[in-house]
């Protein structure tokens, strides 16, 4: 994705959750691990979903990953998610805010998703927020993040106007062009006896003679005395 100067690549992920085995999980983040670390530095990662992990509200030995702010004790699943982040640069943006509670289950409330970003983006994302009001998916609160970035100037597509191919039907004009043709492919130098490059020579010259023919039947319009082509 495209945003002003930048090339934003998003990953939206759903991790095995508690029950799966251990080598399924072990599976799924040594593939994603590797999917991430192929972007190049100069383009912005958002990876973001449901980790099914509790990374705890400590930052001890997560300097720079973790910002302190969570829901709930960490297990193995959390530890998971921080070697993640940890291996790739990557800052786990909702933990830099006051505690969000992203699951909900009857009086079971916990924070199992989460987004990232690379460390030296994280001035680029701001204000990562839950919205209680809305379910992404079943007791799952919707998790946003607002994002800053520098718009490019506007531009404008080169006008070219349209060969109007259809003014050949009139009797006048196909018999003008397909003399036009003829003439011009008696004059032509041929480059290749390729049958490709044969036919794009002989294209260009069906098309430039069509716009040819057009031209010359195009209506002037007159403002005072100046005539405009």
């Amino acid at each position: 994705m495209v945003l002003g100067d930048c090339l934003l690549n998003v990953f939206m992920v759903y991790a095995p959750h508690l029950r799966k085995p251990d080598e399924e999980k072990e599976r799924f983040w040594n593939e994603v691990f590797h999917l991430v670390s192929c972007i190049p530095q100069n383009e912005l990662v958002v990876f973001a979903g449901d980790m099914n992990g509790h990374v705890r509200s400590s930052n001890v030995g997560y300097d720079g990953t973790y910002g302190g702010f969570g829901y709930s004790s960490r297990n193995a699943d959390g530890s998971r998610i921080l070697e993640f982040a940890d291996g790739l640069n990557l800052v786990i943006c909702n933990t830099l805010f006051t505690k969000q509670v992203t699951y909900v289950a009857g009086l079971v409330k916990s924070t199992v998703d989460y987004i990232m970003v690379r460390q030296e983006d994280k001035a680029k994302f701001r204000n990562v927020k839950v919205i209680f009001t809305e379910e992404c998916v079943p007791k799952h609160k919707l998790l946003a993040m607002d994002m800053w970035f520098k718009a490019t100037e506007s531009w404008h597509r080169k006008f070219e106007p349209r060969v109007r191919v259809w003014k050949l039907k009139e009797e006048k004009t196909c018999e003008e062009y397909r003399c036009m043709v003829r003439d011009k492919v008696e004059e032509a130098k041929w480059k290749s006896f390729d049958v490709n490059e044969h036919w794009q020579q002989m294209k260009g010259i069906m098309m430039e003679t069509a716009q040819d023919v057009w031209n010359d039947k195009r209506p002037t319009q007159t403002q005072g005395n100046i005539v405009v082509e």
